[in-house]
């Protein structure tokens, strides 16, 4: 960029320029000496004092300027202002101004006065050297430049002009050019020196710029070479490595100072392997990203761009945040927050890898553990202590699993699932499973209370040919719902038929459904006498179900599915309003009795199902009886208080169906709205051999009638029960196959019709 004066330049090129001129004193003592020394040889050859003079001025410039050298050097520069530098620049130009002046004076003088070849060529030679190192020496003042061409050459060509010799008035003449090209020159060289001034400036800008940028970055980054050395390497890159300054490892092989940083991250101060086989991946272009663990507190991301020219930049940065962040929520996917065993998707991962790494003669095993009654933890103790009693579980069961061929995981809910490999045989197997199932079960100490739990288990066995890893939940299953029939505690080892089985009751389930929606089922009653059969009080309502192909299958089958199903409700909506239909036909005196499930129980609707069947049938509430197991008063006791309250107010009578199997039976009757305890057949059974029974059979009725409560005794079979229960008074009314089987609601008009009870003695009741 040209320019007309380099006090127009900025502050620090115009410095520059300025301090370039009061850059070198040696030559300026050179120069007055070659000055003086030549004026003086010319004096001793003329005797002339004028050059004396001369000498005596070039001696006192010479003073002048080598002080305000000496000062310029001397002063801090850094607060200068542009006219600051001016003055300093004007200095200068007055400096050298005056001995060119002396200089082009001394050459006209010589030629003016002297014809002397000598003289004339001593001031010229030593006039025209000064000329020459003008450009080397001022090309950073223009001002000084032009003054000194014009003090140097002017009087030459002025005093040629009045010599009379035309050949020197040529040769004065010729000056003109040589001081415009000296001119010329001085300010090519200043501008071509400015721009790159200029150009360097910038490039230091850019060069600021890009360090700035490069050590904020984020990112550590590496720039190497074809020979792996590095070229450029930011802060951050020193501070994740541990390399200290980045300037010292310019030039540095990667390999060594990757050895020095890991010596300060490494917990053995050892490079491991790994990283050294990812970073020469990385390199050779093997990998475009990699993850390097150099410690558990420093895990850093690489990746890798190859550069056009030749070597590779690493750019990189510290993930250990995001992948311990990532662990934990990997974690909290593979493994359940309560319990802190395998779910089940990582539980199968696991066993899979094992299965894979077993050998080929070893015999496998899944075993699944259901916790019995875990509902009523939960209901008498709440959700808290519930999952403490999952906590202690499965701590239990992670002691109890050997960790080289077993793995234990928590299914859902209150399941647990253990997978087991053994080389001993199926016998083997078979009997470790069984260990572990009663390891397991036992006393278990939760917020201050003992629970005795235990465990219905379903497990199946397999030969590694043999297994089939998608279908082993299902086998499992199978075994568990076996177990689960059986009893609490029960062990079932899967067997093929339990998958016949299986399917059976799926089609069963499916055919139940249709016979709920369609109408296929319907009531049977067994009548309740007065213990002397004098009377039929009361009637039991019983579902009864004829499939069209397997016949009559047992109530406690069906409903036992229809639970399962959730279509309970639905068959008792039917008993309900059947059972009053029914009633409506019977005398006045006669009611009826329909069973409630434990989903009855569980919102008001049954209240509105109840109103709209008696409102239907035309039947007084004081007719229908409702009974409720004590196992279905355990879920939601509140509720079902209120269910029951609201029931009883409207003048329905309520019993407790089945009283003695359940759990807490006595506390039930302080707190709960009955009217009527239905006493279970387990305490009738062989009273007349068991004296034992009788008398527990006798507390319970004592115990009721104190409470004011009705008492009907169920399942009494014969007459020798019967005859116990009257000499003793132990019931208000009695039902069983003493009096009657279960019976059409037509037989039921029959019977009365017909007066007593027709006994048909010695039969077991289905109902």
């Amino acid at each position: 960029m040209p320019i007309s004066s380099t006090s127009r330049a900025p502050k620090d090129v115009y410095l520059s320029f300025v301090s370039s001129l009061f850059g070198n004193r040696s030559t300026l003592l050179t120069g007055v000496f070659v000055h003086i020394l030549t004026y003086l040889a010319v004096f001793h050859k003329t005797g002339d004092l004028y050059f004396i003079f001369l000498s005596f001025a070039f001696a006192t410039v010479f003073v002048y300027r080598i002080l305000g050298f000496t000062r310029f050097v001397q002063l801090n520069k850094t607060d200068w202002s542009l006219s600051d530098i001016r003055r300093w620049e004007i200095r200068y130009v007055t400096g050298a101004a005056s001995t060119a002046a002396i200089l082009g004076i001394g050459c006209g003088y010589s030629i003016l006065v002297y014809d002397d070849t000598f003289v004339e060529l001593a001031c010229i030679a030593v006039t025209m050297a000064s000329m020459v190192s003008v450009v080397g020496r001022n090309y950073g003042s223009r001002l000084a430049v032009n003054l000194q061409s014009l003090g140097c050459c002017l009087p030459i060509i002025v005093c040629s002009l009045f010599s009379n010799d035309p050949y020197k008035v040529l040769l004065s003449v010729m000056l003109v050019p040589f001081v415009l090209t000296t001119q010329a020159m001085a300010t090519g060289v200043r501008e071509f020196l400015y721009e790159n001034v200029i150009a360097s400036r910038q490039m230091r800008k850019i060069a600021d710029s890009f360090d700035t940028a490069l050590n904020n970055m984020t990112h550590g980054l590496i720039m190497l070479d074809t020979e792996n050395r590095i070229q450029v390497i930011n802060n951050r890159a020193c501070n994740l490595l541990h390399l200290g300054d980045r300037r010292r490892l310019i030039n540095c092989d990667l390999d060594v100072v990757m050895r020095y940083g890991v010596r300060h991250s490494s917990v053995d101060g050892v490079m491991p392997e790994d990283i050294q086989r990812q970073l020469r991946q990385l390199i050779d272009g093997t990998l475009s990203r990699a993850v390097m663990n150099f410690s558990d507190e420093l895990i850093l991301e690489f990746s890798a761009n190859r550069r056009p020219e030749g070597g590779v930049v690493l750019i990189f940065e510290d993930v250990s945040a995001r992948v311990r962040a990532d662990r934990k929520i990997l974690h909290m996917v593979r493994f359940d927050t309560l319990t802190g065993l395998p779910q089940r998707n990582y539980f199968s991962e696991v066993v899979q890898s094992r299965i894979a790494q077993a050998r080929p003669a070893t015999d496998v095993g899944f075993i699944v553990l259901d916790v019995d009654e875990f509902k009523h933890v939960n209901d008498m103790k709440g959700h808290h202590t519930g999952d403490r009693l999952l906590v202690a579980i499965a701590k239990r069961l992670a002691e109890i699993v050997e960790d080289e061929t077993e793995v234990a995981g928590h299914l859902v809910g209150d399941q647990f699932m253990v997978f087991v490999e053994a080389t001993g045989g199926i016998a083997v197997l078979d009997a470790r499973m069984r260990t572990i199932h009663g390891a397991i079960s036992g006393a278990y100490e939760v917020d201050g209370t003992t629970f005795n739990i235990s465990f219905s288990a379903g497990c199946m066995i397999a030969t590694l040919d043999e297994l089939q890893v998608d279908e082993w939940l299902i086998k499992v299953d199978l075994a568990l719902f076996e177990s689960k029939s059986r009893g609490n505690g029960s062990f079932t080892v899967f067997a093929e038929e339990m998958d016949a089985r299986y399917v059976e009751r799926q089609r069963l389930k499916e055919d139940l459904r249709e016979a709920v929606e369609s109408g296929g089922l319907h009531a049977v009653y067994q009548p309740m006498y007065l213990p002397d059969g004098s009377r039929l009080e009361t009637c039991e309502a019983l579902s009864r179900w004829i499939h069209p192909t397997k016949g009559s299958i047992p109530p406690n089958i069906f409903i036992q599915i229809a639970e399962e199903m959730g279509i309970a409700p639905m068959i008792t909506r039917f008993m309900i309003r059947q059972a009053c239909r029914d009633c409506a036909t019977w005398p006045e005196h006669v009611s009826v009795s329909v069973n409630l499930s434990a989903h009855d129980l569980q919102d008001n609707s049954i209240v509105t199902v109840v109103l709209e069947a008696l409102a239907d049938a035309g039947i007084s509430a004081s007719r229908l009886h409702l009974e409720v197991t004590e196992n279905s008063l355990i879920k939601e006791l509140a509720t079902v208080r209120h269910i029951l309250d609201e029931l009883r107010s409207l003048g329905i009578t309520i019993s407790i169906d089945d009283f003695g199997t359940g759990f807490s039976s006595l506390s039930y009757l302080d707190v709960l709205p009955a009217d009527v305890i239905k006493i279970d057949r387990s305490f009738v059974r062989d009273i007349s051999k068991n004296a034992r029974r009788l008398k527990l059979l006798r507390g319970i009725v004592n115990l009721a009638r104190q409470l004011d409560l009705k008492i009907v005794v169920e399942g009494v079979e014969d007459t020798e029960q019967l005859a116990l229960i009257i000499k003793h008074k132990c019931a208000d009314l009695i039902q069983g196959y003493v009096y009657s089987m279960p019976v059409s609601s037509e037989d039921i008009l029959e019977r009365m019709v017909a007066g007593a009870p027709k006994g048909t003695g010695g039969h077991k009741s289905v109902a």
